[in-house]
């Protein structure tokens, strides 16, 4: 039997165990909402980041692109097509085009600066040391060696394009560790899956317009079958291999110049006006060239 000391000792042990149970509940409930509280929003990025961001995605694809079309050129220099231009011509072009593509791409990145982040910023110098190591090579490499050794010559410069593999971590890889990166990437549309360099993007500057405007129709379009008796006018937007009057001409149109290779001769003229003299067969003149193509004018003297 019980007596009133011990029944009050254990009636106060039960006050002591239900509060320390509420006391309990009430701590874990406390724990249990910090848990679950949002996470801290992520503030938007700036303008300039995203224009960084955009403008590495972009030189990112730029690069991958070239060294896609580098594997594609040293293929169709190794088995070129009949009819076609020979090895050689193909090799010429190769040599002459790539070399001046990578520099581009690397003075783009240079005109990115610093992004304000170390990761990103050390995956900037990253890029353009792979850079720096190639383009003295790249520099030193003639389209006239072509002529000697097509498969070899473009095979050098096929191994110096594919050793700009992006450094790691590379950028999709940075973002997944910093919140301002991947808002960015986001919203910049040269990150976006499937774009290609020259579709505008979001934050970019957008390119100043051509001073000479847009290029003028030419009167036999693409066709440039349409050469074959020494006459024509066509539109060019990347290369050809064009016959006027009994002469094989390749051409490469690029951003800066257009350029001419037949019978061992290479002809780069700087933009409209320009004329190539193909001895006593057939002359070329530039009548239009922007970023677009060169709508040429094919004769004969």
């Amino acid at each position: 039997m019980f007596t009133r000391g011990r029944v009050a000792m254990v009636a106060a042990g039960l006050v002591l165990a239900v509060g320390g149970c509420g006391g309990g509940a009430d701590g874990e409930a406390g724990a249990s909402d910090k848990g679950t509280a949002d996470p801290a929003p992520v503030r938007a990025p700036s303008e300039e980041l995203v224009r960084w961001v955009g403008g590495l995605c972009e030189s990112t694809t730029t690069i991958e692109d070239l060294r896609k079309d580098s594997a594609a050129d040293l293929r169709e220099i190794r088995s070129p097509q009949e009819p076609g231009p020979s090895a050689e011509l193909l090799a010429m072009s190769y040599l002459s085009g790539t070399p001046n593509a990578v520099e581009s791409v690397d003075r783009d990145l240079r005109e990115l600066s610093r992004s304000g982040i170390p990761a990103a910023d050390r995956l900037l110098a990253a890029w353009l040391k792979k850079l720096a190591a190639v383009l003295p090579e790249l520099d030193e490499v003639s389209p006239a060696a072509a002529m000697d050794d097509a498969e070899g010559s473009a095979a050098g410069v096929d191994k110096l394009v594919r050793s700009l593999t992006p450094p790691e971590p590379d950028l999709p890889e940075l973002t997944e560790k910093d919140p301002r990166l991947a808002a960015a990437h986001e919203r910049a549309k040269q990150c976006a899956a499937g774009w290609k360099p020259g579709e505008a993007g979001e934050g970019a500057d957008a390119p100043a317009p051509d001073p000479t405007g847009p290029l003028p129709e030419a009167a036999d379009g693409k066709n440039t079958d349409a050469c074959s008796d020494g006459a024509c006018e066509v539109l060019v937007t990347s290369t050809a291999h064009i016959t006027a009057n009994g002469v094989s001409v390749h051409v490469t149109v690029a951003d800066a110049s257009v350029t001419f290779r037949a019978a061992g001769t290479v002809m780069q003229l700087g933009g409209a006006g320009g004329e190539a003299g193909f001895g006593d067969e057939l002359k070329a003149i530039v009548v239009a060239h922007n970023q677009d193509g060169a709508v040429l004018k094919f004769s004969a003297p």
